[in-house]
Protein backbone atom coordinates (compact mmCIF):
# COMPACT_ATOMS: atom_id res chain seq x y z
CA UNK A 1 0.00 0.00 0.00
CA UNK A 2 1.06 3.75 -0.91
CA UNK A 3 2.21 5.85 1.98
CA UNK A 4 -0.26 8.65 2.84
CA UNK A 5 0.30 11.77 3.67
CA UNK A 6 -1.72 14.70 5.19
CA UNK A 7 -0.78 17.77 4.52
CA UNK A 8 -1.35 19.46 7.59
CA UNK A 9 -1.17 19.16 11.49
CA UNK A 10 -4.44 20.17 11.97
CA UNK A 11 -5.69 18.39 15.06
CA UNK A 12 -9.32 18.13 13.38
CA UNK A 13 -8.50 16.96 10.26
CA UNK A 14 -6.31 14.57 12.06
CA UNK A 15 -8.67 13.09 13.84
CA UNK A 16 -11.28 13.04 10.87
CA UNK A 17 -8.81 11.05 8.76
CA UNK A 18 -7.70 8.75 11.91
CA UNK A 19 -11.64 7.66 11.65
CA UNK A 20 -10.96 5.89 8.09
CA UNK A 21 -8.37 3.72 9.84
CA UNK A 22 -5.76 3.70 7.30
CA UNK A 23 -1.58 4.47 8.31
CA UNK A 24 -0.71 8.18 7.44
CA UNK A 25 1.85 10.72 8.33
CA UNK A 26 1.47 14.73 8.75
CA UNK A 27 2.89 17.47 7.38
CA UNK A 28 2.84 20.87 7.96
CA UNK A 29 2.64 22.79 4.47
CA UNK A 30 4.39 25.87 6.23
CA UNK A 31 2.00 27.94 3.55
CA UNK A 32 1.50 31.78 3.16
CA UNK A 33 -2.06 31.52 2.30
CA UNK A 34 -2.35 35.29 1.97
CA UNK A 35 -2.00 35.43 -1.10
CA UNK A 36 -4.55 33.40 -2.82
CA UNK A 37 -6.97 34.88 -0.32
CA UNK A 38 -6.11 38.46 -1.74
CA UNK A 39 -7.09 37.38 -4.82
CA UNK A 40 -10.15 37.56 -6.81
CA UNK A 41 -11.34 33.93 -7.22
CA UNK A 42 -14.32 32.63 -6.46
CA UNK A 43 -14.44 30.26 -3.59
CA UNK A 44 -14.80 27.66 -5.63
CA UNK A 45 -11.90 27.87 -7.04
CA UNK A 46 -9.70 29.18 -4.22
CA UNK A 47 -10.24 26.02 -2.24
CA UNK A 48 -8.90 23.92 -4.53
CA UNK A 49 -6.09 26.08 -5.37
CA UNK A 50 -5.23 26.31 -1.63
CA UNK A 51 -5.41 22.53 -1.49
CA UNK A 52 -3.42 21.73 -4.33
CA UNK A 53 -0.70 24.51 -3.06
CA UNK A 54 -0.38 22.82 0.38
CA UNK A 55 -0.25 19.26 -0.77
CA UNK A 56 2.46 20.48 -3.19
CA UNK A 57 4.40 22.31 -0.66
CA UNK A 58 4.17 19.26 1.79
CA UNK A 59 5.44 16.97 -0.54
CA UNK A 60 8.39 19.74 -1.08
CA UNK A 61 8.76 20.28 1.93
CA UNK A 62 8.90 16.46 2.93
CA UNK A 63 10.74 15.36 0.01
CA UNK A 64 7.61 12.89 -0.71
CA UNK A 65 8.65 11.37 -4.08
CA UNK A 66 6.40 8.15 -3.55
CA UNK A 67 3.26 9.31 -1.88
CA UNK A 68 -0.63 10.01 -1.92
CA UNK A 69 -0.51 13.40 0.24
CA UNK A 70 -3.90 14.84 0.63
CA UNK A 71 -4.43 18.95 1.18
CA UNK A 72 -7.57 20.61 2.09
CA UNK A 73 -8.68 24.57 2.23
CA UNK A 74 -11.72 25.60 3.61
CA UNK A 75 -13.55 29.40 3.67
CA UNK A 76 -16.87 30.84 4.19
CA UNK A 77 -18.95 32.24 1.93
CA UNK A 78 -22.11 34.53 2.31
CA UNK A 79 -23.35 36.88 -0.13
CA UNK A 80 -20.33 36.92 -2.26
CA UNK A 81 -17.96 37.39 0.41
CA UNK A 82 -14.93 35.17 1.12
CA UNK A 83 -14.22 34.59 5.04
CA UNK A 84 -10.81 32.84 6.02
CA UNK A 85 -9.72 32.64 9.24
CA UNK A 86 -10.47 35.51 11.38
CA UNK A 87 -6.80 35.82 13.35
CA UNK A 88 -7.85 37.99 15.83
CA UNK A 89 -11.32 38.09 18.20
CA UNK A 90 -12.56 41.36 16.73
CA UNK A 91 -12.21 40.07 13.58
CA UNK A 92 -13.76 36.79 14.86
CA UNK A 93 -17.06 38.92 16.13
CA UNK A 94 -16.75 40.80 12.61
CA UNK A 95 -17.16 37.54 11.07
CA UNK A 96 -19.96 36.44 13.17
CA UNK A 97 -21.68 39.33 12.59
CA UNK A 98 -22.10 39.12 8.53
CA UNK A 99 -23.10 35.49 9.17
CA UNK A 100 -25.48 36.03 11.79
CA UNK A 101 -29.62 35.95 10.85
CA UNK A 102 -28.09 34.59 7.40
CA UNK A 103 -27.92 31.38 5.22
CA UNK A 104 -24.06 30.92 4.11
CA UNK A 105 -21.89 28.34 2.38
CA UNK A 106 -18.95 26.37 3.88
CA UNK A 107 -16.29 25.16 0.93
CA UNK A 108 -14.08 22.50 1.43
CA UNK A 109 -11.38 21.94 -1.14
CA UNK A 110 -9.58 18.38 -1.29
CA UNK A 111 -6.65 17.35 -3.53
CA UNK A 112 -5.19 14.13 -3.16
CA UNK A 113 -1.51 14.33 -4.94
CA UNK A 114 0.36 11.58 -6.47
CA UNK A 115 4.04 12.77 -5.87
CA UNK A 116 5.19 9.23 -8.09
CA UNK A 117 2.99 10.28 -11.41
CA UNK A 118 2.06 13.75 -10.97
CA UNK A 119 -1.73 12.78 -10.86
CA UNK A 120 -3.80 15.23 -9.11
CA UNK A 121 -7.58 14.19 -8.23
CA UNK A 122 -9.55 16.61 -7.12
CA UNK A 123 -13.68 17.21 -5.08
CA UNK A 124 -15.32 20.92 -3.95
CA UNK A 125 -17.89 19.94 -0.96
CA UNK A 126 -20.62 22.42 -0.77
CA UNK A 127 -22.36 22.80 3.07
CA UNK A 128 -25.33 25.51 3.90
CA UNK A 129 -25.24 26.51 7.41
CA UNK A 130 -28.27 28.69 8.26
CA UNK A 131 -27.20 31.27 11.61
CA UNK A 132 -29.56 32.53 13.85
CA UNK A 133 -29.83 36.51 14.49
CA UNK A 134 -26.73 36.96 16.73
CA UNK A 135 -26.16 39.94 19.53
CA UNK A 136 -23.23 41.70 19.64
CA UNK A 137 -23.09 40.19 23.31
CA UNK A 138 -23.45 36.80 22.26
CA UNK A 139 -21.31 37.15 19.53
CA UNK A 140 -18.03 38.18 22.12
CA UNK A 141 -19.22 35.77 24.23
CA UNK A 142 -18.50 32.88 21.50
CA UNK A 143 -15.45 34.11 20.58
CA UNK A 144 -14.48 34.45 24.25
CA UNK A 145 -15.34 31.00 25.18
CA UNK A 146 -14.19 28.81 22.13
CA UNK A 147 -10.63 28.89 19.73
CA UNK A 148 -12.13 29.92 16.34
CA UNK A 149 -9.09 32.48 15.26
CA UNK A 150 -7.85 29.90 13.02
CA UNK A 151 -11.83 28.73 11.59
CA UNK A 152 -13.01 29.65 8.62
CA UNK A 153 -16.19 31.71 9.59
CA UNK A 154 -15.08 31.57 13.05
CA UNK A 155 -17.08 29.08 14.47
CA UNK A 156 -16.69 25.29 15.64
CA UNK A 157 -19.48 23.97 14.81
CA UNK A 158 -18.94 20.35 16.57
CA UNK A 159 -18.04 22.37 20.33
CA UNK A 160 -20.41 25.51 21.27
CA UNK A 161 -20.80 26.72 17.89
CA UNK A 162 -23.60 24.55 16.98
CA UNK A 163 -25.46 27.08 19.29
CA UNK A 164 -25.14 29.63 17.04
CA UNK A 165 -27.32 27.76 14.18
CA UNK A 166 -31.33 26.89 13.44
CA UNK A 167 -30.45 24.78 10.64
CA UNK A 168 -28.04 22.99 8.63
CA UNK A 169 -27.81 21.36 5.05
CA UNK A 170 -24.98 19.22 5.34
CA UNK A 171 -24.75 16.22 3.04
CA UNK A 172 -21.39 15.21 5.07
CA UNK A 173 -21.39 16.38 8.63
CA UNK A 174 -17.57 15.74 8.70
CA UNK A 175 -17.24 18.45 5.61
CA UNK A 176 -18.48 21.23 8.36
CA UNK A 177 -15.76 20.53 10.77
CA UNK A 178 -13.01 20.28 7.98
CA UNK A 179 -12.65 16.84 6.15
CA UNK A 180 -15.42 15.60 4.29
CA UNK A 181 -14.90 11.78 4.80
CA UNK A 182 -17.05 10.42 2.31
CA UNK A 183 -15.42 12.18 -0.64
CA UNK A 184 -11.59 11.78 1.04
CA UNK A 185 -12.69 7.94 0.57
CA UNK A 186 -13.54 8.13 -2.27
CA UNK A 187 -10.49 9.69 -4.02
CA UNK A 188 -8.27 7.36 -1.98
CA UNK A 189 -10.08 4.46 -3.26
CA UNK A 190 -10.04 5.88 -6.80
CA UNK A 191 -6.13 6.12 -6.06
CA UNK A 192 -6.46 2.12 -5.18
CA UNK A 193 -5.71 3.27 -1.19
CA UNK A 194 -9.04 1.46 -0.46
CA UNK A 195 -10.31 1.88 3.43
CA UNK A 196 -11.82 -1.18 3.36
CA UNK A 197 -8.87 -3.58 1.46
CA UNK A 198 -7.84 -6.62 3.01
CA UNK A 199 -5.16 -5.97 5.67
CA UNK A 200 -3.58 -9.57 4.62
Amino acid sequence: MRALVLASTSTWRKELLGRLQLPFDCVSPELDESPWMEGTSPPEQLVIELAEAKARAAATRANLTDHLVLGADQVAEVAGTILGKPGTPERAVEQLGLLAGRSHRLLTGLVLLDTASGELRTHLDIEVLHMRPLSLEERRNYVAREDVLGCAGSYRIEGLGITLFSSLEVPDWTGVVGLPLMATSQLLRDAGFDPLASLS
